[in-house]
């Protein structure tokens, strides 16, 4: 029955009370009729590496701040109630007074969608990046500013056996992926 005017719109939310919105509406799925006519609600994040007292972090930030996006069908009193939840401030909508919120076309969707894969992919396919052989620097931990030689690859765990030059003497260290760089 819903299924007809389905489609994924974009909730304006306050910056940085985008989870909040989040959580809430989930909530009020699982407790009211809300769950008949709200299907999915989606905050799209990356990671991001930071570095903090020379060690990496990973950090997931927001895509787009400040909008939060729902599979919805926005029949009957469902604008409403999403519109005037706390931290909500109103729905992306077109142009003109009185305009009714939008939907996605569906290529927005998919590149929402697709990107927020594509991201995930790209965290993952950094650790194929590297070849044995191949010269690399140490960026971060104790043996940080060291050369060395990759001696071998463990993509699975995102670590390389990396053989570096300590006074003299080959010593093989294991490190992750973003610990190193190319020289």
């Amino acid at each position: 029955m819903a299924e007809k005017n389905k489609g994924w719109y974009v909730l304006r939310a306050i910056s940085g009370k985008e989870a909040k919105v989040k959580e809430m509406i989930d909530a009020s799925i699982k407790n009211t009729d809300l769950g008949r006519y709200v299907f999915q609600v989606l905050i799209p994040t990356e990671k991001v590496y930071t570095t903090r007292n020379g060690k990496k972090v990973i950090k997931e930030r927001n895509l787009y701040s400040g909008y939060v996006f729902i599979e919805a069908d926005l029949t009957g009193e469902v604008e409403y109630e999403l519109r005037n939840m706390t931290n909500v401030i109103d729905f992306l909508r077109g142009r003109g007074k009185g305009a009714k919120p939008e939907s996605l076309r569906e290529s927005e969707v998919l590149r929402m969608l697709g990107q927020a894969d594509d991201l995930r992919n790209a965290v993952d396919e950094a650790a194929e990046e590297f070849i044995v052989g191949e010269p690399v620097k140490v960026t971060f931990g104790p043996f940080s500013g060291f050369s060395g030689v990759i001696k071998e690859v463990v993509s699975e765990k995102k670590k390389l056996k990396v053989e570096v030059k300590i006074f003299g003497r080959g010593t093989d260290l294991e490190l992750e992926t973003s610990q190193v760089e190319r020289e």
